[in-house]
């Protein structure tokens, strides 16, 4: 969204028409919420799609996925869902609740995608076909984690049959086809611009990203400022990972840095840059920070961690300032992840539904409900 002022004024009315229109809310109410904002101009507008939530399975007492689907909604922040496998159950819960979907080819099926096209074919008519349009598909991440490894000679072949499946379906324009990489991919990465890949995942990371060109997709990376902090606590302060630095921590060149998350995003960037992908745009596929089970997991610095985050990603980074796309890890406690640990406890909620921690951006404050019902309450909570 353009920043000029009468951009953000016929954004805002319009914002304010649909609201009255559609959800039955009271207009004066509503506009007496937006002007309490102080920068007009970041008003929410990651609301609408650049925070999403990663949706996991690996629990036996999650609420049944139509609950869940409705606890997703019903925060007014979240707009994308990420799924690691297709699950009918929650796909079917999925339809027409508008939420953007970014859907994981597992691990598993690597191999037989990547061998044979009818097979990546009848993955697409089963676990997307059926679901289309009522389910917003976004993005298909193929294998996650899996670059360097055994595994990854499978990546490529596999996004390759994936696009030409999804094409023969015609759902290419909705559709983007990528991959999900960890940080390890990164051999260098301080200072953000000396940033680079190992020579192992560069082999496979290099047509990966000319594919990601030719096809106008991006790349997926989970970033995770928590698990850099706990690797090496005694260099990195412990502010500088949860965005409460006062004030600049790294400078490099022209770019200050006050949080570790931009460090790390720029240093992909700057990875990128390095083998022609300086068009690729990256989706950051995971984040998160745990509440209990380990160094630094307490629930002060989960909720400081994801709240920030998401104050943040209106923001962009020092090299690519505008904003950021990105899935908060996760949606709920796993008793089921392992290894059992902090693996447990990045939810945002407990399996009951309740959230862990309250859960809010005082720059996006506004969880509405009917006017006549919460009239009074002016902070959104998860």
């Amino acid at each position: 969204m353009c920043n000029c002022s009468n951009c953000f004024e016929a954004y805002l009315a319009l914002y304010i028409l649909y609201i009255q229109l559609y959800n039955g809310y009271d207009l004066y109410f509503v506009t007496f919420l937006i002007y309490k904002k102080k920068k007009l101009n970041k008003l929410c507008f990651y609301v609408s799609g650049n925070i999403g939530v990663c949706y996991g399975l690996l629990g036996d007492n999650l609420p049944q996925p139509s609950a869940a689907v409705s606890l997703i909604k019903s925060t007014g922040i979240i707009g994308s869902v990420r799924l690691y496998r297709p699950d009918p159950n929650v796909l079917q819960a999925l339809r027409g609740s508008d939420l953007h979907v970014l859907l994981g080819v597992p691990n598993s099926d690597l191999q037989s995608v990547a061998s044979d096209p009818s097979t990546a074919a009848k993955w697409v008519q089963t676990n997307i076909q059926p679901y289309v349009p009522g389910v917003r598909f976004k993005y298909l991440a193929v294998g996650n984690q899996v670059i360097p490894g055994w595994e990854a000679q499978f990546v490529l072949p596999a996004m390759q049959n994936m696009w030409a499946a999804l094409a023969s379906a015609g759902l290419t324009n909705q559709i983007a086809v990528s991959t999900s990489v960890s940080t390890g991919v990164l051999g260098q990465s301080y200072p953000p611009s000396a940033g680079a890949f190992t020579s192992d995942a560069l082999q496979y990371l290099q047509p990966i990203v000319q594919f990601l060109i030719n096809t106008r997709a991006p790349f997926l990376a989970n970033v995770y400022p928590y698990f850099s902090y706990i690797g090496n606590p005694h260099q990195i302060n412990i502010r500088y990972a949860l965005f409460t630095s006062p004030g600049t921590v790294v400078q490099d060149g022209q770019f200050a840095y006050q949080n570790l998350f931009d460090a790390i995003l720029d240093a992909l960037y700057s990875a990128l840059e390095k083998i022609g992908g300086s068009s690729v745009p990256i989706v950051v596929s995971e984040s998160g920070w745990p509440s209990t089970g380990g160094s630094a997991a307490t629930i002060g610095n989960a909720k400081a961690y994801n709240s920030n985050l998401i104050r943040h990603v209106g923001q962009g980074t020092p090299k690519r300032p505008g904003h950021i796309e990105a899935y908060i890890f996760a949606l709920f406690n796993e008793n089921q992840k392992q290894p059992q640990g902090t693996e447990n406890n990045f939810g945002l909620f407990y399996p009951n539904m309740q959230p862990v921690y309250p859960f809010h951006s005082s720059k996006c404050s506004l969880n509405l409900k009917s006017s006549h019902q919460h009239k009074k309450q002016t902070n959104s909570t998860l």
